[in-house]
């Protein structure tokens, strides 16, 4: 996940998702679409940002990013929450367009996936305090979350840190350059079968800011 003037907030796959089949409730852009699409949904309604604002909500977006679609009984199995409160939180995501009913299955079983591969949020100055307060919120909740798994990670995790003098475009174009690059491997998540044998997920988050 990078942050600049445009906060953007990227899960492992993103982590989100909006269908067609989902009635939206804010005024983000989203592509409508049965399967994930590609892009990061831009997230510009505060209510979005608050919605996706919880642990259980964000447990969940991860895990249908690199799981697959799942019932709330397989999810709950994998975060540690119990069925009831993963089918309330997959309701309330799939109510903002986040995620999506995956179709029909045997028996009752009834599988969620997410509808889009992550999200961004505009963390600019000429946004609201709304818009700005939800956006702050939804970052930290997201980097924290990131931070605790980089710290329980003893096993190949890096880091690495510089400072750059550069022009305010300089500073855009380096960012691009370094999201294309992180992306390059981002249809993986989307289609197993391009998966090398001996390929693991791995999460990459980068920071970017002024330092003084």
């Amino acid at each position: 996940m990078t942050q600049s003037n445009e906060a953007a907030q990227r899960t492992p796959l993103a982590l989100g998702s909006s269908g067609a089949a989902v009635p939206l409730t804010g005024t983000d852009d989203t592509a409508g679409q049965s399967s994930p699409g590609t892009a990061p949904r831009r997230l510009t309604d505060p209510a979005s940002m608050r919605a996706l604002s919880h642990p259980v909500r964000l447990a969940l977006i991860e895990v249908l990013t690199l799981k697959g679609a799942l019932t709330a009984t397989q999810a709950g199995a994998l975060i540690g929450e119990t069925p009831t409160t993963c089918s309330f939180h997959l309701r309330q995501l799939a109510k903002y367009g986040f995620v999506e009913e995956a179709g029909p299955m045997p028996g009752r079983s009834r599988p969620w996936r997410i509808t889009q591969l992550g999200w961004s949020v505009d963390g600019g100055t000429d946004t609201g305090k709304e818009h700005a307060v939800a956006a702050r919120h939804l970052g930290d909740l997201t980097l924290d979350r990131q931070l605790e798994r980089h710290r329980a990670n003893d096993q190949g995790s890096r880091r690495a840190h510089t400072v750059w003098w550069v022009t305010p475009n300089e500073a855009d174009e380096l960012q691009r350059d370094i999201e294309k690059l992180v992306m390059a491997y981002r249809d993986r998540l989307q289609d197993p079968t391009s998966r090398p044998s001996d390929a693991k997920a791995v999460e990459v988050v980068i920071l970017t800011h002024q330092f003084a």
